[in-house]
């Protein structure tokens, strides 16, 4: 926790929220505070895409829908995230999109400049490949963690086109390069066809466990909460939301698309659930504006980032 009193949100009720420079709900930038204990990282990369790009452009779009949000209080989860830590935008990674190597290499190195065993990164993808560097930059600081997946995909293939690091590959490379805990790991949300019957053999030799959209059908949200916090506890864990989790309904504009997906309301219930977890990183990916309709999916994209805010300042 910063010594200092945070440095909250410009204030709305004096200056309109479609005024004023377009941080992450119009919080300071990194340089105008002192010190910060969590800092909102934009990673305008899709490099790594397999069908529709565009996601690139998603931190803009996040920012821009995140002047909707209202972020001195948090009702479900009873928090003023803005009083208890201080958040701040930390601009965006400046990473090639011309080779995936180089810039995961750079993604990497800016997420670990503000990564800390006191300070937290939200990251704004980007496509999904930005999770493998996020979780190396994390795990330099608090060893292998669970991961905690919300994708309609499983993201542990080999390689697409004989590239192993891409936005369907990264989590195989994580598992294997040690930065997870394999008994502690989760995907949610998955649906849809896949490449081979096979391919969920190899996801659980590599130690995740599968809640599906079907399952929650089944046993309801507040089961599936509770099954992700009997398998992580409180080991550090990492949260990435692949906004595709969402269906196409509530989150049109997105690279890969699959029909079947958790409503709104389910996925922000998911999210909320999750308070007393240890989260230690973040990210919400795979918004590609240039599909979305009235911005629709960059603002669930804003207001997911508004609630890790208020779980990571959970009493």
């Amino acid at each position: 926790m910063v010594a200092h009193k945070p440095v909250g949100p410009v204030e709305a009720t004096e200056v309109p929220r479609y005024a004023g420079l377009g941080t992450f709900a119009r919080l300071p930038q990194v340089h105008e505070v002192p010190d910060y204990d969590v800092a909102i990282l934009g990673v305008p990369y899709d490099g790594g895409v397999s069908f529709r790009p565009g996601a690139r452009f998603a931190p803009a779009a996040i920012r821009e829908a995140s002047r909707l949000l209202r972020p001195g209080f948090h009702v479900e989860l009873d928090t003023t995230p803005v009083e208890k830590k201080q958040f701040v935008d930390a601009g965006d990674v400046a990473c090639t999109p011309y080779n995936i190597g180089k810039a995961v290499e750079q993604i990497e190195a800016a997420a670990s400049k503000f990564v800390g065993t006191d300070k937290v990164v939200i990251a704004l993808g980007g496509d999904h490949t930005i999770a493998l560097p996020m979780l190396r930059a994390t795990a330099k600081v608090h060893g292998p963690v669970a991961l905690l997946h919300f994708d309609a995909h499983l993201d542990t293939w080999d390689t697409y086109f004989g590239e192993p690091i891409t936005h369907g590959t990264m989590f195989r490379r994580a598992f294997e390069e040690g930065l997870l805990i394999e008994d502690k790991s989760m995907h949610i949300g998955i649906r849809g066809p896949v490449y081979d019957q096979d391919d969920f053999v190899r996801d659980h030799e590599f130690g995740f466990q599968i809640i599906r959209c079907t399952d929650i059908d089944e046993i309801g949200v507040p089961a599936a909460i509770q099954r992700v916090k009997d398998r992580i506890g409180d080991t550090p864990v990492y949260v990435s939301i692949d906004i595709d989790v969402l269906d196409p309904a509530y989150a049109p504009g997105t690279g890969t698309p699959e029909m079947g997906g958790l409503h709104s309301r389910e996925l922000l219930r998911l999210l909320r659930g999750l308070n007393g977890l240890n989260i230690v990183g973040a990210d919400v990916v795979e918004v590609a504006p240039a599909y979305d309709h009235a911005d629709t999916t960059a603002l669930a994209a804003a207001t997911l980032v508004f609630d890790y805010m208020a779980l990571l300042t959970q009493d």
